[in-house]
């Protein structure tokens, strides 16, 4: 399948100049609610070319798998689209889908196509609670462990198992990274009180963890917290995820359809907090993406 490489993205990688790839999921009306998804746009490209690195936007626009878009394309993806995972962008493809957000998957897919070693997003997709029953394991898991790409996230969503999360990631050999802290954060808080194996202190500490991997396809999962700051608050979101989990199981809710219905839940129980605790985590995620793939540029 052809990747189509905007022309300033092929530029950088032609000099080896930084380039870090974004997803569009949560730029259209799949992730947050407009305006706040504008905004999010706005602030992650921002924060990547405020670290030296060019944005690569990821997408399937009219049948067309690209990385990178031109800033006259960038309202295609803040509309109406369909998902698509790493499965389904030959489907995109192959139907020509008018507008295809990629998720974790498909964006770390196709940045490893196009050349491209690190990646932004706010949370990974893991191992969903009850997966004992369900089967239920995110492929945002299998693509991390399968492109050499480096994932920079603010942990796994908070309402996914996140114990087996981390223990998955274990088993398909991919170091998970603690960004300055020796906890895996929970998307909207800093911590899971879950350890990471391994702790680190800068971009360019990062950066030669991905240089000195033993698996030259495999990836490397960045964990960090979302700004202090803009922390929810743990007992209150931890009641809302509960009480969003609960009525997921009553409406017969399941899939990829639990995210969005829990993300909405949790927007109205903390009565709108969460979007902009959205919007600050991802946007720190860019940066921190940003400087990672600067190192990775010097480091060439």
């Amino acid at each position: 399948m052809t990747v189509q490489v905007s022309d300033e993205v092929a530029d950088a990688l032609a000099s080896s100049r930084a380039v870090v790839a974004l997803e569009s999921t949560i730029f259209s009306h799949l992730g947050l609610p407009s305006p706040a998804n504008a905004e999010a746009l706005e602030r992650c490209t921002a924060a990547v070319r405020a670290a030296g690195a060019v944005p690569a936007i990821t997408a399937v626009i009219d049948g067309v798998a690209r990385v990178g878009l031109d800033p006259g394309e960038h309202r295609r993806i803040l509309g109406p689209a369909r998902k698509a995972a790493e499965r389904d962008v030959p489907v995109a493809v192959a139907q020509r889908w008018e507008v295809g957000a990629t998720t974790v998957s498909a964006s770390v897919a196709l940045a490893a196509r196009a050349g491209v070693a690190v990646f932004a997003t706010g949370g990974i997709g893991g191992v969903h609670r009850g997966v004992e029953l369900t089967g239920d394991v995110s492929a945002d898991l299998d693509a991390i462990a399968s492109h050499p790409v480096v994932t920079v996230c603010a942990g796994a969503k908070a309402f996914l198992d996140l114990a087996r999360t981390l223990e998955h990631l274990e088993t398909a050999g991919v170091p998970v990274l603690g960004y300055r802290t020796d906890h895996f954060p929970a998307f909207y808080v800093r911590s899971s009180r879950l350890p990471v194996p391994h702790r680190v202190e800068s971009a360019d500490e990062a950066a030669a963890v991905f240089t000195s991997r033993l698996r030259p396809d495999g990836g490397v999962l960045v964990a960090v917290p979302i700004p202090e700051a803009d922390e929810l608050d743990p007992d209150a979101l931890q009641a809302a995820l509960d009480g969003a989990l609960a009525d997921a199981a009553a409406e017969g809710v399941v899939g990829a359809a639990v995210t969005p219905f829990v993300l909405g839940r949790i927007a109205t129980a903390t009565e709108g907090r969460s979007v902009p605790a959205n919007l600050a985590l991802a946007e720190h995620n860019a940066a921190v993406a940003g400087a990672i793939a600067v190192a990775l540029a010097a480091r060439r």
